[in-house]
């Protein structure tokens, strides 16, 4: 159903992105629409963690068990929750600017209404929550020296 898939070049390391993304406890903290971040457990390689999400007069949670592989790939997979399913992918490639970051997500919800309500906002809010991460890395590492720049679609 809603698919999103977006690259950019960020002046940021492979290992500041990485870390951010996959500081999940801390999204409350600058995600919209993420109410609530708790982590079940955690490895080097692997976290599982329930994440509550608010829209409107809806509030759902789900758990996905999340792969890190440092510090060039977060792959998240889907537990249980709101979702028939749910793919969501990060890279974190080195680049002469910075780094190439490629983001994927892929979802459909199981309520047919929830699903109505979020297709109808789904691109924006997706690029609102890129935004957002853009945003943290400013805070926690400072403004890069120039704007990121949009990656054309191989």
């Amino acid at each position: 159903m809603p698919t999103h898939a977006e690259r950019r070049v960020l002046r940021y390391t492979p290992e500041q992105l990485f870390a951010l993304v996959a500081d999940v406890r801390r999204y409350p903290e600058f995600l919209p629409w993420c109410v609530g971040a708790r982590v079940i457990s955690q490895t080097e390689e692997k976290l599982v963690a329930d994440l509550t999400i608010g829209f409107k007069l809806f509030r759902e949670t789900f758990r996905s068990e999340v792969q890190l592989e440092r510090p060039h790939d977060i792959h998240v997979q889907y537990m249980n929750g709101p979702f028939r399913y749910l793919n969501n992918h990060w890279k974190f490639v080195p680049h002469p600017h910075g780094t190439q970051v490629e983001f994927f997500v892929d979802f459909e919800f199981r309520s047919r209404l929830l699903q109505a309500v979020i297709g109808t906002v789904f691109n924006e809010a997706v690029r609102l929550m890129v935004r957002a991460f853009e945003r943290r890395a400013m805070q926690l590492y400072g403004r890069p020296s120039a704007q990121p720049s949009p990656v054309p679609a191989a």
